[in-house]
């Protein structure tokens, strides 16, 4: 019997466990369709979830059922952005809540809500993304129950993350990592609700960061009346970041708004209290920290908040002849007083103000104050400050932990006074603000992580109702040294309102290495893939700068006697008659630089005067690969060039494929150093007739274009003595060439035999022979050149002339003549002539032929590698 009732109790047991897994597959349906229902009656935006599990293990004997990656779309005016999702969200209920039907509401008894992001928006229009429910009366319908309702009894929200964004204020909070659960019964009017609350704030209001990952955390006890829509705070101890906070009171939602009735303080007076407000990355650890004096933050808010509404409030920080001292650092901050208020007691927000009656502290011997007022803190703002003390920066890292790789040293000092509305400085009314006082900072020095150091031995600054005087600035850096003077225009629309600041400054340098002011290349960022970030001339700057430097270092160029100005406006920046002695002559340059589109672009003229055309065209990087067979000419240059295209956003380099413009130049007192170029070199030595090292190119003007990664040369000619030779085409940035040279070259440098035909012709023969046509084409590249020559078309023009002239002559003078002119030529031997044969008169083809055949015999000489002597002028010869 026993073992019979074993057996029974063993063989429930399997039917339950069978039943907790397959149970699950019965009911996940009806579950699904619950969710999607409950959903469609209530939401008004698009809602995603991937699937939904039912588990009884999970939570036994309830049961569990998981929503997997619900999302929640906003529509219109929002359409597209994301209002709520959450990775996984489980909600608990009774098993008995599966079987009921389908107008009955299943009650949800507590939910878990794990990796959830929740966006609050609010437009420019003041609207709200979170308003989703449906506004149909129709669901609304109290015949028909909600499918799903809570009857919470716990609640738990691990790892969300919740953004508010106000575009109209340019307000955002992003409260990250938060952890918060509560318990209560919510199935009663009335109930407490046990929370705990952990995340971090970070605030942003208008681009400026207040707070940045804040630490805080709140154990509290929520009493709430649903039928009165009343939350009051009991037992709550708050700590923001590390000062903790006590607040108590009520707020409860009211026809007309919200009403509030709050009290809130630190809970013991202590000095450290105020410390704990700093991020503790900025403020080290408070362990051991020694501190006097107190320090209290209270306050309330009592009244009604409505769209007309706010209510009464009252902050006040203070704190009296406080000092603290760390103690690993050497100096304490000493007779530290703090008297601040936020006050409204009107309820009407314009009313708001902001009284800093005091705040003092001292340094050894360097004691600094300010105070400040500001009222009309909505509609107009009313300034009314003053700073004024001193401080040695080489003190504040002695006394107070902030993290520099290299400690600073300088006196700053200040004594400034300032008064204005946020309408006049809008408007640009200058005549309202009320400025004066002074700022200096002398024998300041800072070290980077690099050792490279600046020193600034003074600089001084006086502010004015209109503008802010830089009255002196002298300092140095590396090898460079500058001293500058000027004024800021409009510097508190630039600091308030975001307005461009203006200024026109003039500067003198001895010496100014370019190097000293860029950012050096880590070596072991080429490894990473990280990119930097391109250059921007910043869009607020509208400024005008006169600089002259004796002398300017760049990469490996020394530029002497730099003068200029830069005018910088509407992300450009713009160079007016930039000049420098360099390169033995004199380069200016007018232009500009923009920064504006994606891709920056400039544009330039360059003047050369006197310029090294050696130099000029081997050290600048664009010049060389414009005109890279320059670099071999030895000799001067004036010219002028335009040129413009794209630069690397990065480097800030002309990105040659893109480069468009022209160059016009003349050569003066010019040598060629065929040797140094191997396009020069071959072309030497192909040709027999000519030197080119003895090309004269004085006085020679040219013109080229340069776009889409070609350079076209306009043909001009060159003299050697008496050759004529024409030279065009074009090269490629690539170093590719495509040119063609055309010779006219006299009869005489066609060398020996061609001499000896001319001496053979009578005086007024030989000056009917006209200058041959030789055509050299030049393809290839420049280390690489290939050079073709029209040696067919040469030998052709030569013996047409010779046929054209003889062959009259030669018909009449019979084959003996003509046969005793040619033999003479070209036999040599003292073989006596054979008179046994009878003439008979010539025939016009076999003539011509012989003719060709001593021209081409002549022109091959033109083209041989080693060089013939230049002959001297045919002797004249008597017919």
């Amino acid at each position: 019997m026993t073992k019979r009732i074993f057996t029974i109790i063993g063989v429930v047991f399997l039917l339950l466990i069978i039943a907790l897994f397959a149970a699950p597959f019965i009911f996940q349906d009806a579950i699904k369709a619950k969710i999607a229902q409950t959903i469609n009656k209530n939401v008004d935006a698009t809602v995603s979830f991937k699937d939904v599990d039912l588990s009884f293990i999970k939570s036994f004997p309830d049961a569990n059922v998981s929503v997997d990656h619900l999302v929640i779309i906003n529509k219109a005016p929002f359409a597209g952005d994301t209002l709520v999702s959450f990775g996984t969200l489980d909600l608990k209920m009774s098993i008995k809540e599966l079987f009921k039907g389908d107008n009955e509401p299943m009650n949800i008894d507590s939910f878990t809500s794990d990796n959830g992001q929740v966006n609050i928006i609010f437009n420019k229009d003041g609207v709200g993304n979170f308003d989703i429910a449906l506004k149909d009366d129709a669901s609304t319908d109290e015949g028909n129950s909600a499918p799903l309702a809570l009857k919470l009894k716990s609640y738990k929200i691990n790892n969300l993350k919740f953004v508010y964004f106000d575009q109209g204020s340019n307000l955002k909070m992003v409260i990250d990592s938060l952890n918060h659960s509560g318990s209560g019964d919510f199935a009663a009017s009335k109930l407490d609700l046990v929370t705990t609350s952990q995340a971090s704030l970070t605030l942003d209001m208008d681009g400026t960061n207040y707070m940045r990952q804040i630490p805080l955390k709140l154990d509290a006890v929520l009493g709430i009346d649903l039928e009165n829509s009343k939350y009051t705070f009991k037992e709550n101890k708050a700590i923001i970041n590390q000062l903790p906070l006590e607040f108590n009171g009520f707020i409860q939602l009211v026809e007309a708004g919200q009403q509030y009735d709050l009290t809130f303080k630190t809970p013991s007076s202590s000095f450290t209290n105020f410390l704990a407000l700093v991020p503790a990355k900025y403020s080290g650890s408070l362990a051991n920290i020694k501190t006097t004096g107190d320090f209290s933050f209270s306050g309330f808010a009592k009244g009604l908040y409505s769209e007309n509404t706010v209510p009464a409030f009252n902050l006040k920080i203070a704190s009296n002849n406080a000092s603290f001292k760390y103690p690993d650092l050497p100096k304490s901050v000493q007779n530290i007083v703090i008297d601040a208020k936020i006050i409204n007691d009107s309820g009407i927000l314009n009313d708001t103000y902001v009284d800093l009656d005091k705040l003092t502290f001292a340094i050894d011997q360097d004691v600094f104050s300010a105070k400040a007022k500001i009222r009309n803190v909505v509609e107009n703002p009313l300034v009314d400050a003053a700073l004024k003390g001193t401080i040695n920066l080489g003190n504040l890292s002695n006394a107070y932990p902030i993290k520099l790789d290299k400690p600073l040293q300088g006196i700053l000092k200040a004594d400034l006074t300032t008064k204005f509305d946020m309408q006049a400085v809008e408007d640009n009314k200058y005549e309202k603000i009320d400025n004066a006082g002074t700022m200096s900072i002398s024998n300041f020095k800072y070290v980077d992580d690099k050792g490279s150091a600046l020193n600034i031995a003074t600089a001084a600054m006086s502010f004015n109702t209109d503008h802010v005087n830089l009255q002196q600035f002298d300092a140095t850096t590396g090898k460079s040294d500058i001293s500058a003077k000027g004024r800021l225009d409009n510097f508190y629309g630039f600091l308030f309102r975001k307005q461009e600041l203006k200024g026109n400054f003039s500067m003198t340098s001895n010496q100014l290495s370019l190097a000293d002011f860029m950012t050096a290349e880590d070596p072991a960022a080429k490894t990473t893939t990280k990119t930097s970030e391109a250059l921007k001339i910043p869009s607020f700057l509208n400024v005008t700068l006169s600089a002259k430097a004796n002398t300017v270092l760049y990469d490996n160029l020394v530029l002497k006697n730099v003068a200029g100005k830069i005018s910088i406006k509407d992300e450009k920046a713009t160079l007016e008659d930039v000049t420098t002695n360099i390169f033995g002559g004199l380069i200016a340059v007018s232009g500009n630089v923009s920064t504006k589109e994606k891709v920056p672009t400039f544009n330039m003229t360059l003047g050369l005067k006197n310029v090294d055309i050696a130099q000029t065209f081997t050290q600048l990087e664009m010049l060389k690969s414009i005109a890279p067979i320059a670099g071999i000419i030895n000799g001067q240059l004036n010219s002028t060039i335009h040129v413009g295209g794209n630069l690397d956003a990065k480097e800030m380099t002309p990105n040659l494929a893109s480069i468009t413009g022209d160059l016009m130049g003349q050569l003066l007192s010019t040598t060629v150093n065929a040797q140094s170029s191997t396009l020069l070199t071959a072309l030497d030595n192909n040709l027999n007739f000519i030197d080119l090292s003895k090309v004269n190119l004085n006085n020679l003007s040219t013109y080229l274009t340069f776009e889409n990664g070609k350079v076209n040369l306009k043909p001009f000619d060159i003299k050697y003595q008496d050759i004529k030779l024409t030279v065009g085409g074009q090269h490629g940035f690539d170093q590719s060439i495509n040119y063609k040279l055309n010779f006219d070259v006299p009869a005489k440098y066609l060398g020996t035999e061609a001499n000896k035909l001319l001496a053979s012709l009578t005086p007024a023969d030989a000056a009917k022979i006209k200058n041959i046509p030789i055509n050299a084409n030049l393809t290839g590249n420049f280390k690489n050149p290939k050079i073709q020559t029209d040696t067919k078309q040469a030998v052709t023009a030569l013996a047409t002339q010779l046929v054209q002239m003889q062959k009259d002559k030669l018909v009449t003078q019979g084959t003996n003549a003509l046969s005793g002119l040619l033999n003479g030529l070209g036999n040599n031997s003292n073989t006596p002539k054979d008179t046994t044969k009878t003439s008979t008169p010539p025939t016009t083809q076999p003539v011509k032929e012989a003719i060709q055949t001593k021209a081409n015999d002549i022109l091959n000489g033109l083209f041989n590698k080693k060089k013939k002597p230049e002959p001297a002028t045919p002797p004249a010869t008597t017919p």
